[in-house]
């Protein structure tokens, strides 16, 4: 049975969701304009979503593509609960399903009835058998051996730590804007608030719609290198604003592998952010492209593992 048929309203998740939708169009306000909070909310992106979702929830957690020290695993962990994409042991569960069950009934988030349900709509939905102690055994095992992970789902510390890290943003900025020459508490507060709205809540709504246009656009529009389970599509628009995870199908074909861009135009930023942090000794292992991939021409349907 997928989320939508439970029909259990999860108020908390709407609750969160619509107030930092909410807080962002704070950005509208002239007063809390800053170039500073701009420039904070792209770089955002990257690092909170490229390294924290992309590198650390989605490649490294959900499918161990390639292998780091603890230290930088537990970092880009925490890198992904500032963007509020649940915990990490709940991320890597529902992804597992997703990928075992693509576009079926057992697929937490698939949009082919419904867009709106495959972008966002599952998250408000509470899907029990995704969130009980053996959902996690069968899918992410391997999460809860780690004591790390295991003390972020207890007393919603995910949600204080998301809370923590954007009262640093507010108070790094109160600190720059009345400390600084000519500097008041009222320019302080500005400046505060500019880049806790800017670098902080709208940040986090762009990473959140450019990870769940994946799961949504990601299979409905799009071209396909490969015939694989479920309808993934590799989407150009997608695949370039989320830095290489938009190559959906060709993940999809190929789930482990650390590289989602198989065509030269495919451009992959967050397998070049892996590249770089390998030749500086910081991963290892990185999953290659699997020789019945590279065998084959994208044009040519090629069968998918069928692994979660």
């Amino acid at each position: 049975m997928s989320a939508e048929a439970t029909g259990k309203i999860d108020w908390m998740a709407i609750a969160v969701v619509a107030g930092i939708h909410v807080a962002a169009l704070a950005a509208f306000l002239p007063w809390l304009f800053s170039w500073t909070g701009v420039t904070l909310a792209v770089v955002g992106c990257y690092v909170f979503g490229t390294l924290g979702i992309n590198l650390g929830y989605h490649r490294l957690l959900s499918h161990r593509s390639f292998k780091c020290p603890l230290w930088l695993e537990h970092t880009l962990a925490v890198l992904g609960v500032c963007c509020l994409e649940k915990t990490p042991g709940q991320f890597v569960t529902t992804h597992r399903a997703h990928h075992q069950h693509s576009d079926d009934d057992g697929d937490p988030h698939s949009p082919i009835h419904a867009l709106f349900w495959g972008h966002m709509g599952w998250i408000f939905v509470d899907n029990p058998q995704l969130t009980n102690a053996s959902a996690y055994d069968r899918y992410a095992r391997d999460i809860f051996r780690d004591r790390f992970y295991f003390r972020l789902e207890r007393n919603v510390l995910w949600l204080q730590l998301y809370a923590a890290h954007a009262a640093l943003f507010y108070l790094v900025g109160f600190a720059i804007g009345w400390l600084t020459p000519g500097g008041s508490i009222t320019a302080g507060v500005q400046f505060g608030l500019s880049l806790l709205v800017w670098g902080v809540f709208v940040r986090t709504v762009l990473v959140w719609h450019i990870t769940w246009s994946v799961n949504s656009i990601g299979h409905i529009w799009g071209y396909r290198n490969y015939e694989t389970r479920g309808n993934s599509r590799n989407n150009l628009l997608v695949g370039l604003i989320s830095n290489g995870d938009g190559w959906h199908n060709n993940h999809h074909a190929d789930q482990r592998a650390a590289s989602h861009g198989h065509r030269w135009f495919e451009l992959d930023v967050t397998y070049l952010t892996l590249v770089v942090l390998q030749r500086v000794g910081l991963v290892w292992d990185l999953v290659p492209i699997s020789h019945r991939v590279v065998d084959g021409s994208p044009s040519k349907p090629i069968p998918m593992k069928k692994t979660a």
